[in-house]
């Protein structure tokens, strides 16, 4: 066995200050083989999840290289999400893979959520073209982000709007009231399905998409509503988001998913429940993060950007992330060199035993085969 050191990193951010009781905005942990200063490094970040004990850290430093598990101000704290403040804290971070860690090759893995993430970030240092949400300051950070050299997609998903909109459940017909409903589109009526016959898919699809565009267009008098008040924003509950139809019917996109399951079990139960994406938002959070219309978290016009060698890796048995994700992801890619590879495993490569280790097998050797 490999020794491994884990290595806690607290640093500056360029968008705020240090907190009163002394964390810093950044914050992450460096793993790395005991003895050594790996010349490749990884760096994963995600909107929300605590990426610092990532599950292939431990991994990929047994094979020799570095691996960041990375954190901008916004873990735990989705509701207040954005873009651009968190890729200028995740340039925090690949700043110090170089130059503090000795890391003369960078590569971007980009896992879940953190796929468009990373995405978005590698866009911004090739090319800037984030913009602020309304009514904030663009930061100067933004302007130099070092780039990364090597981009990987690990189980990852195609955007946060895509994301949020293809999980909606658009039978709701008052956001302020998580029971309410239209009997024609509820997704859990069995005389609907399964199976759902292509006519109510592409209805619910449709409704779908609606439901998200309803809910910014409100954003939008709201925020307008502000203008010249005490407030400059608002929290607002989204209810009902887990009811992709792909999570209660397998022959929609059939795969080695567990069928009639999520990320949170029965998907009629999730759905009724209080966890969820995009639960608590501002109104500025909805319009940077999760808007369809507004929203730079959508993966493909950040990886159309991306020229750089780079690698998908789908795990088949994900019960939310599709082949048809997988497959838009590396169609979007700019580069040339590109690699898209299929292993038989969960969300988080938990089951069967040993898809870690071939995953990890798996990037280790694609790295390998592209020395900086």
């Amino acid at each position: 066995m490999v020794d491994i050191v884990a290595e806690f990193v607290g640093l500056p951010s360029p968008a705020i200050g240090r907190a009163g009781a002394g964390g810093h905005p950044c914050q992450g942990i460096y793993h790395r083989p005991a003895g050594s200063r790996p010349a490749t490094a990884f760096i994963a970040t995600h909107y929300n999840v605590d990426f610092s004990e990532h599950y292939i850290a431990s991994y990929l430093a047994e094979r020799g290289y570095g691996f960041l598990g990375w954190n901008t101000r916004f873990r735990g704290n989705e509701a207040n999400f954005l873009l651009d403040h968190a890729l200028a804290e995740i340039g925090v971070g690949v700043r110090w893979l170089r130059e503090e860690a000795g890391a003369g090759q960078v590569v971007l893995l980009g896992n879940s959520g953190g796929g468009s993430l990373m995405a978005a970030y590698q866009s911004q240092a090739i090319e800037p073209n984030v913009t602020p949400a309304p009514g904030m300051r663009p930061l100067a950070a933004l302007a130099s982000l070092p780039r990364g050299d090597l981009f990987v997609a690990l189980a990852a998903h195609s955007g946060r709007p895509e994301v949020l909109t293809n999980w909606m459940d658009p039978s709701v017909t008052d956001e302020r009231d998580p029971l309410s409903g239209d009997p024609a589109l509820d997704p859990f009526n069995p005389g609907h399905g399964p199976p759902y016959s292509g006519d109510f898919q592409r209805r619910y699809r449709a409704a779908q998409r609606a439901r998200n565009e309803r809910i910014t267009d409100w954003a939008l008098r709201e925020l307008g509503a502000l203008a010249g008040t005490r407030a400059r924003d608002k929290l607002f509950l989204l209810p009902r988001t887990w009811a992709d139809l792909r999570m209660i019917d397998p022959s929609i996109e059939p795969s080695d998913r567990r069928p009639n399951w999520c990320y949170l079990g029965e998907p009629v139960k999730a759905n009724y429940g209080v966890f969820g994406i995009g639960t608590v938002s501002t109104l500025r959070t909805w319009l940077s993060m999760w808007s369809l219309r507004t929203s730079q978290c959508i993966a493909a016009p950040h990886l159309a950007r991306i020229t750089q060698p780079s690698l998908v890796v789908h795990a088949t048995a994900d019960a939310c992330v599709y082949d048809s994700d997988a497959r838009a992801l590396f169609d979007a890619l700019a580069a040339e060199d590109k690699t898209l590879e299929f292993i038989k495993g969960d969300h988080y490569l938990q089951d069967p035993p040993g898809a870690r280790d071939q995953a990890a097998d798996l990037i280790a050797a694609w790295v390998a085969g592209h020395p900086a």
